[in-house]
């Protein structure tokens, strides 16, 4: 497969289930992404990491780089060393993420992540809950993710998702930038930073 790439498999994921199901309502604490991401509309989502405000310098959010772990990540700690550990693994720098419930029947409709954001780094799946395995499309291929399983794929292509099982649907779901990257996004950081200060 070219869009699709399997990092992990057989994760026991009980821990994580119980980290999230000890947090009181979890999935109502932010609601961005279904009232601002159409494509996203019919997802619930517990943000983990989010781009740093202070380092947007002009910036379309979907071009900056720079990123930081929410007050509320605090709360899932297992989630959080989960990422670091895959970060250290690939030698990749922590990025966005974010831990997604998809309902029975609900589905994220086709798009491609577009900014340079994206375009610099890989994009993965972690599957905690999905009785019927968690169907995805990129590009031209289809697969079904399984619980335990960790993913990587490529959010270039048109990509989505649809849970056509019964029951919610749960993925943590995060960016790693490559350290091969690393040096780039600095550079187009720093030009960002040189543009605004000219404007001023």
């Amino acid at each position: 497969m070219k869009y699709f790439k399997r990092i992990r498999s057989d994760v026991d994921v009980k821990p994580f289930l119980n980290e999230i199901a000890s947090v009181d309502d979890a999935w109502a604490q932010a609601t961005g992404r279904q009232d601002k991401i159409a494509v996203q509309r019919e997802a619930l989502a517990i943000p983990l990491r989010g781009l740093r405000k202070s380092m947007i310098l002009g910036r379309k959010r979907r071009d900056v780089h720079e990123s930081r772990w929410t007050s509320g990540s605090i709360n899932f700690p297992l989630a959080r060393g989960f990422i670091e550990d895959v970060a250290n693994e690939l030698d990749a720098d922590m990025s966005r993420a974010k831990i997604v419930c998809l309902p029975g029947g609900r589905r994220v409709y086709p798009h491609i992540d577009r900014g340079e954001y994206y375009r610099f780094r890989g994009r993965y799946h972690f599957v905690l809950k999905s009785s019927a395995g968690s169907w995805m499309k990129a590009g031209d291929e289809e697969i079904r993710m399984k619980e335990g399983e960790l993913w990587w794929f490529d959010n270039d292509q048109m990509h989505e998702a649809f849970n056509d099982g019964d029951e919610d649907r749960i993925h943590i779901i995060f960016d790693l930038l490559p350290g091969d990257m690393r040096a780039k996004a600095a550079a187009a950081t720093e030009k960002a930073r040189a543009k605004l200060a000219e404007a001023a």
